[in-house]
């Protein structure tokens, strides 16, 4: 009995970019410190008492969490980042995407306080550093709507509904995640067809030094 082809099998979740351009951006880079929450994303541990991300899990959840912001209206998702490096990678995101941004101070009642000249009504939000971005996540958790995060090897995860994991303080690091993001969700809001078609560069996502 002849055996049958064996058939090619796509891959679930195809590398958005190459291992490679994951590696030489640091994505993968921790910090020494790892918390019990991050266990299942650490690929290992270097001699160096670094921690080193797994970035096969960092795309998978990048793919998934662009597909649930997708579902969204641009104007009810809320990407915050109070961190520097992370400020230009959230503005070019909003920019292309339509997505609410808030880069720098998050002031106290943004997302709680109806009288407060900055208060805003989103239904879901993005925090670029749990521990940097802490104001948001209390008054998201506060109202009660999800909470999706790039948390990097020290983050404490209690209130986050949706991990990415990374190094969030890397200004390349933080530029390829943003870039890659807004990709996948312009991808899935149907804007581009193909990953080509999307003209901006990841240097163009970079904060400056």
């Amino acid at each position: 009995m002849a055996e049958e082809p064996s058939v090619q099998q796509e891959p679930e979740n195809p590398m958005l970019v190459s291992e490679e351009i994951y590696m030489t951006s640091g994505v993968h880079i921790g910090t020494r410190q790892k918390t019990a929450d991050i266990m299942d994303f650490i690929y290992k541990v270097r001699n160096d008492g670094l921690y080193i991300i797994d970035v096969k899990k960092t795309n998978e959840r990048i793919r998934n969490a662009a597909k649930l912001l997708a579902r969204y209206d641009p104007k009810k998702v809320l990407v915050v980042s109070v961190r520097q490096y992370g400020q230009k990678p959230v503005q070019k995101l909003g920019e292309s995407t339509g997505i609410q941004v808030l880069a720098g101070r998050f002031q106290p009642g943004t997302l709680t306080n109806p009288n407060a000249k900055t208060f805003l009504e989103p239904e879901v939000i993005v925090l670029t550093d749990p521990l940097a971005d802490v104001q948001a996540l209390h008054e998201a958790r506060n109202i009660g709507i999800p909470v999706v995060a790039l948390c990097d090897t020290n983050n404490e995860t209690k209130f986050i509904d949706y991990i990415i994991p990374t190094n969030n303080k890397g200004r390349r690091a933080l530029a390829l995640i943003y870039w890659l993001m807004t990709r996948a969700i312009l991808r899935e809001q149907d804007k581009i067809a193909s990953d080509e078609e999307f003209a901006a560069s990841v240097e163009d996502f970079e904060a400056e030094i």
